[in-house]
């Protein structure tokens, strides 16, 4: 096979596992009227349930750790240059900014990813090996439906969530690190952040919580269902999950700061 064969069968099977998940999209789109408390079926709404409890309460303290750790990273970072020019105040600033548009949402994608998106995965990859797929279509039960709505409306509501505690979290480690290096107090550091937050800023950060809640369940359901082998793969698709969802809401990051960046720039 020649370079360009092989460029041009990358870039075909690319293309196809993109159409594969926006079918398979679609598909869970139009489960979420069947997923809806009253008018919809009970267990279906329970699982959905379930799924907030595995997805967001579950992560919720990993998320505060890493959140807290990034914040005083930057606190740290970004004071011992700016201590220079006497412009400590400027670290809140930066801690606030940086958070509700950029590392509050991306964060918390990575934790989810790692956690949900391997779990997602390996739920349903030992699903579809023991043929337990197979059996749900044999009764006419849509695999999409019964696994992956569920988990997809779990994850728009809480990642959401807890990406507003993965900025406050920051914030806040970023108050720690400003009262022990200058005794900033807290009413002070707050109301820095009053004047540094944006509510632009914060509609960003949830924008992005969503695209990227979407890729990571996604993406961890598509690499379960592609699943072919003996248990062993099952352990591969969650390794590939992990793998294919970090890297695809780093490129929309990227995508949608970029639309934002030239909206804002009109």
């Amino acid at each position: 096979m020649s370079v360009l064969e092989a460029i041009g069968s990358s870039v075909i099977d690319r293309l196809a596992y993109v159409g594969s998940l926006t079918t398979q999209f679609c598909s869970a789109l139009s489960a979420f009227p069947r997923l809806a408390p009253f008018v919809g079926r009970r267990g279906r709404w329970r699982s959905a349930m379930k799924q907030m409890s595995a997805i967001g309460v579950d992560a919720l303290p990993m998320v505060a750790i890493v959140a807290a750790c990034g914040g005083s990273i930057l606190a740290i970072q970004s004071a011992s240059e700016l201590s220079q020019f006497g412009a400590m105040q400027l670290v809140v600033d930066i801690v606030v900014i940086a958070f509700t548009r950029e590392l509050g949402p991306l964060l918390t994608a990575i934790v989810v990813s790692g956690r949900s998106g391997s779990a997602i995965s390996a739920e349903i990859g030992t699903m579809v090996v023991t043929e337990e797929i197979d059996a749900l279509r044999t009764m006419a039960v849509d695999p999409i439906e019964l696994v992956l709505a569920p988990k997809f409306l779990a994850a728009m509501i809480v990642v959401p969530c807890l990406t507003v505690v993965s900025n406050l979290c920051g914030i806040l480690a970023g108050a720690a690190f400003m009262y022990f290096k200058i005794k900033m107090t807290l009413p002070i550091y707050l109301r820095y952040v009053a004047n540094a937050m944006v509510l632009r800023d914060v509609f960003t950060g949830l924008v992005k919580s969503l695209v990227f809640a979407t890729i990571i369940v996604h993406v961890g359901c598509m690499e379960g269902i592609r699943v072919e082998g003996g248990p062993e793969a099952v352990g591969r698709s969650a390794t590939s999950a992990v793998v294919k969802s970090t890297l695809l809401v780093i490129f929309a990051d990227l995508f949608i700061t970029a639309i934002f960046y030239m909206a804002s720039a009109k």
